[in-house]
């Protein structure tokens, strides 16, 4: 019935882009955390921006989480979001297994386990379970989308944001792909996009991009593209993060891959052949929001061709965007020539081509 209700829904966005505002376009290009720090309350401001199209995609947090009667309550957000939605909404989560886990086991949600663990042990069938597991969970709460499996090759254990949150499978190219197949296989039985991440490659970096600016020049290794080059030729990969590092092998610009044409549609588009849903990691980590405008920021990464744009607000550190400011900052820079409108076309039918893929 749900894949039912979501073709029904789609089939008017998907005739043409063109018959769709500029401001409906732009809001699917925009993916955020929703905005209250206690507790989701249905008056939010962020709730009338899906209402009028807007904002046509929102990720969860841990803090979003009402821990007296969290599944119910999470099951209630998600039916009220897609209900009020005139484009079937994304809702994603960052559910890696692990350090990296909103649905916390003390909350009465399943048990999970790190990729390091899994890709420790290396046994197919619990790489299986666990990543069903979550799943089918993901798929019973309303929430669509995961932004996982990470792909990043554990090639520096002191890494501070992979290695040491244990949140690689391996150091080895062909075991962390392996793995990777399996958590994507068994999460899309489930009805969940998954999203590979940090391209092309966080796993050697010597610093945490949400903190400041992480240069892997050096350190960076051809074989953390592999991963990517083997599940996007075995066409099990939807959906792409970008990583906010710097690689002057790879752009000798010195822009973090997230504002990199040479990166996001030279090497990942044209050299990789991904021709699914580019997502960046968010816009508001410092590695970005300490050295870029944020309207700049935006600009550079729409034009890099990067298709949805992620406004975390995750954080009380940071400026706060609503959907409305976002979508008037892009869609001005589109009306004043300096985003080319057939970007916005090329992002907005692959988002509607991925929201018409949750049937599969």
């Amino acid at each position: 019935m749900r894949n039912w209700f979501l073709c029904v829904c789609l089939l008017p966005a998907l005739a043409s882009a063109q018959q769709d505002s500029l401001d409906i376009k732009i809001g699917q290009m925009i993916i955020m955390g929703l905005d209250d720090f206690n507790k989701l309350e249905r008056n939010q401001p962020m709730f009338d921006e899906i209402r009028q199209g807007l904002l046509g995609n929102v990720i969860i947090y841990g803090k979003h989480i009402n821990k007296k009667n969290p599944q119910e309550e999470l099951k209630d957000i998600t039916r009220h979001i897609q209900k009020i939605a005139p484009i079937p909404v994304i809702i994603g989560i960052d559910e890696e297994g692990g350090k990296v886990n909103r649905l916390k086991p003390e909350f009465g949600f399943p048990k999970t386990r790190s990729a390091h663990y899994l890709g420790k042990v290396d046994k197919e069938d619990s790489t299986r379970f666990y990543a069903r597991a979550v799943g089918r969970n993901l798929t019973d709460l309303g929430i669509n989308m995961n932004f996982a499996p990470n792909v990043d090759l554990n090639l520096n254990p002191a890494n501070p944001i992979i290695g040491m949150k244990e949140r690689s499978f391996s150091g080895d190219m062909k075991r962390v792909t392996k793995h990777a197949a399996w958590v994507l296989d068994e999460q899309r039985k489930a009805g969940v996009i998954n999203v590979l991440k940090h391209f092309p490659g966080h796993g050697s970096s010597a610093s945490d991009t949400h903190l400041g600016m992480a240069d892997v020049t050096d350190a960076w290794k051809i074989q953390e593209l592999y991963p990517y080059k083997e599940l996007i030729a075995q066409d099990k990969v939807r959906a792409v993060m970008t990583a906010h590092i710097v690689n002057e092998r790879l752009d000798s610009t010195r822009v973090p891959a997230t504002l990199s044409r040479e990166i996001i549609t030279g090497l990942l588009r044209d050299f990789l052949g991904f021709t699914g849903v580019i997502i960046s990691d968010d816009m508001l980590m410092h590695a970005i929001s300490r050295h870029f405008g944020f309207e700049e920021a935006l600009v550079r990464s729409i034009n890099a061709g990067v298709d949805m744009v992620m406004i975390a607000n995750n954080t009380e550190l940071t400026e706060r965007y609503t959907a409305t400011q976002i979508n008037a900052l892009i869609k001005a820079n589109v009306q004043n020539g300096t985003i080319p409108e057939a970007r916005i076309d090329e992002s907005y039918k692959r988002i509607m081509w991925l929201k018409a893929s949750l049937k599969n």
